[in-house]
């Protein structure tokens, strides 16, 4: 295991990486690489471990029963998935999770996790503090999801994710990690409807845009 890249997220923040080490023997933990494409859990599945991601992305959806896609992450390297599902015993996850990317993940058994080991680990009340950190973090991501589909028209929704980005990111170029039809799903669009209306902000200079790459203009048209 790389245990450098693993002290390195948000989870071991803090740990090093003897003592990480140490406690992923504790924590029954195991490294798995899945091939772009791939289901990692699916809807319905009984959910035991927390994903933590060492190279690549997952993508984390939910599907209703008419097939429609809602794209509710972007899971990358040093993040973590499914622990809200693992921290509850007997929950049937309600969505998705699919390899993006080829990549690599880290699986920890939450039980494990949330309770102190036999060998008293010292530093297993920093993973547990780290744990409701990431919870925290995701609760607001949510949040924000909600604030970007909340507008009625899509420009409104469109803008209200770029806006955040460039704020984000500090500049006002930059990239999403999300394909035409991953920013639709996200948005929770129609891939069309989201194409056309692009296409009309670039027209009319508030943006211009090459695949995933955006530029924004300081003051809209």
């Amino acid at each position: 295991m790389n245990y450098q890249l693993i002290t390195q997220t948000e989870l071991f923040r803090g740990i090093t990486q003897e003592d990480a080490k140490a406690m992923l023997h504790c924590l029954q933990a195991v490294e798995r690489k899945y091939s772009k494409g791939s289901f990692i859990y699916r809807q319905g599945d009984k959910i035991e471990a927390a994903g933590v991601i060492l190279s690549g992305a997952v993508h984390v959806v939910q599907n209703d029963i008419w097939g429609n896609q809602n794209l509710l992450a972007n899971v990358v390297p040093g993040e973590l998935f499914s622990e809200t599902y693992a921290c509850l015993p007997g929950q049937d996850s309600m969505v998705d999770v699919i390899a993006a990317k080829d990549c690599e993940i880290l699986f920890l058994n939450t039980k494990k996790v949330l309770k102190s080991c036999s060998s008293a680990c010292v530093f297993h009340s920093r993973l547990i503090q780290n744990l409701l950190s990431v919870l925290a973090a995701k609760n607001l991501e949510l949040t924000q999801k909600i604030q970007h589909t909340a507008p009625k028209s899509i420009r409104e929704r469109v803008l209200s994710y770029l806006s955040y980005q460039a704020m984000k990111q500090g500049k006002f170029q930059f990239e999403i990690p999300f394909s035409r039809q991953q920013f639709a799903d996200y948005l929770c669009v129609d891939r069309s409807a989201l194409s056309n209306e692009l296409s009309k902000m670039q027209k009319e200079g508030v943006i211009e845009y090459k695949k995933n790459y955006f530029s924004l203009h300081k003051k809209e048209v």
